[in-house]
């Protein structure tokens, strides 16, 4: 199955009293890693952004499997789950990378529904083509 990864070095400030990382930042990397996937495979989605296009998460979940720490080497990789006409789910697996070895210690879900801004509201609208044919390399 082929996925979209990005990489990412824990900070310290994404760490907690106790020293492993807090909750939070995993949901924070799967919104970083469905960005550099716009900037890389989709960028005319990034315009479209700035003409009313919204890409609005319903719904955003992580299963913790095991704790990461300040300077871990994680590897986000993203998946496409579901394309429907105006939604899609975005899957999400952490991978802690250290000496040559992975092992997988959170899995994520995204829902996104794409929505144009008219006025005051947001209607449905299409997923971009662009999005769509980009997104589809990445299904299972």
């Amino acid at each position: 199955m082929r996925v979209y990864e990005y990489r990412h070095i824990v900070g310290f400030e994404e760490t907690n009293l106790v020293g492993n990382v807090y909750y939070v930042n995993h949901v924070r990397w799967q919104g970083r890693c469905r960005e550099f996937f716009l900037r890389d495979h989709a960028p005319e989605v990034l315009d479209a952004l700035t003409r009313g296009l919204c890409l609005v998460t319903t719904r955003c979940a992580c299963d913790y499997l095991a704790e990461l720490a300040a300077f871990d080497e994680v590897s986000i990789r993203m998946s496409l789950g579901a394309l429907s006409q105006n939604r899609m789910t975005l899957l999400f697996e952490y991978w802690r990378c250290q000496g040559g070895s992975e092992t997988l210690v959170a899995r994520g879900e995204q829902h996104i529904a794409c929505m144009q801004r008219e006025d005051t509201h947001l209607v449905p609208t299409p997923v971009p083509a662009g999005l769509r044919e980009a997104l589809q390399a990445y299904m299972p």
